[in-house]
């Protein structure tokens, strides 16, 4: 056994003559057409519609509960709700604090309910946090001992974070990006009540208010990876289907019956999604946008309805490939 140079990391057999035969036993070669498009042809699965009920975090012990779909992606190394993201329910009960420590470059928190207050690698330092707030958390770097959250009252997080694309790339995250940063809910609300006051409010594509972040002044998102919004759909409306590249993980945050989206691939000359899936809206509840599918916010009910969808249209954005498009005027 030798080492062949020029190559790091990589070691092959020889048999004194320079032979390398075991460099190739990898190689593989198709014509095109038979590889070109490995999801239209059913080769890897494509992000299902799925959802997730809220009495999957209610009562009981401190845990997390990842919103896992890697049986149905194909994913062998961990959870995932998505190739790269990763959605989780985590229950904090008083006087039981719980430490996440994902090898992730960025994690977003979203207060369901309850407040308490979360350290970061074991610093004095607490970022304190009450229902409705958002907190990201960067990368540790290495030998980070992880984010500790203590429970003034029973609390819920909705908690997402890019460890699945990490997994992927066979990579750690070693630098922070950003610094850790709180989003009250009385900012939250006033800026998205000011654009839901505007009198062309319900001519838009969304009522909504964009989370972003001083460090991201080309991807204009709440990380370099993340991309999270604040949504109203208000009483009687109907928000005209929208798609993009980027996989929404939708966290509704309070609803009526008659609250759902519709989802499906094309759209007749009206613009009107063909053969719509329906999800039904669940207050506290979850679901998954497939990326590429257009999509339509339906209220039926009488009240207005508020939810979250996370994204990675960060890294999707930056790499230019988000393609999101309107059925009318953004």
């Amino acid at each position: 056994m030798s080492t062949i140079e020029g190559q790091p990391g990589i070691v092959g057999t020889t048999d004194g003559s320079g032979s390398t035969a075991s460099w190739s036993e990898d190689a593989r070669y198709f014509e095109y057409s038979a590889a070109a498009d490995p999801i239209g042809s059913g080769h890897i699965s494509r992000v299902p519609i799925a959802s997730f009920p809220r009495s999957l975090y209610e009562g009981g012990p401190t845990r997390v509960v990842p919103l896992d779909l890697s049986t149905e992606l194909g994913i062998a190394s961990g959870p995932a709700t998505s190739p790269g993201l990763l959605a989780n329910f985590v229950r904090v009960a008083v006087g039981d604090p719980i430490t996440t420590r994902p090898n992730a470059t960025s994690q977003l928190f979203y207060v369901i309910e309850g407040r308490g207050r979360t350290s970061v690698d074991g610093t004095g330092d607490a970022i304190e946090w009450t229902e409705g707030d958002f907190v990201t958390l960067p990368s540790g770097g290495e030998g980070s001992s992880g984010a500790t959250h203590l429970a003034a009252d029973e609390a819920v997080l909705y908690w997402v974070h890019d460890e699945p694309m990490l997994r992927y790339l066979g990579v750690r995250a070693t630098q922070p990006r950003f610094r850790a940063t709180r989003y009250p809910r009385a900012d939250a609300l006033a800026e998205l009540e000011a654009i839901a006051a505007a009198p062309d409010a319900n001519d838009k594509s969304r009522v909504s208010v964009l989370l972003a972040n001083a460090n991201q002044e080309q991807t204009l998102t709440i990380t370099h990876v993340l991309w999270a919004m604040f949504g109203l759909l208000p009483p009687g409306q109907v928000q005209r289907p929208h798609r993009h590249q980027s996989v929404a993980l939708d966290l509704i945050l309070d609803c009526e019956p008659g609250c759902h989206t519709l989802l499906g691939s094309q759209l007749d000359d009206r613009g009107d999604i063909i053969d719509p899936v329906r999800v039904p809206w669940e207050a506290g509840g979850a679901f998954v946008t497939p990326p590429g599918m257009w999509h339509a916010h339906v209220n039926e009910s009488g009240s207005p309805a508020h939810l979250i969808p996370i994204q990675d249209a960060g890294m999707q954005t930056y790499l230019r490939s988000l393609d999101i498009r309107f059925t009318n005027p953004a």
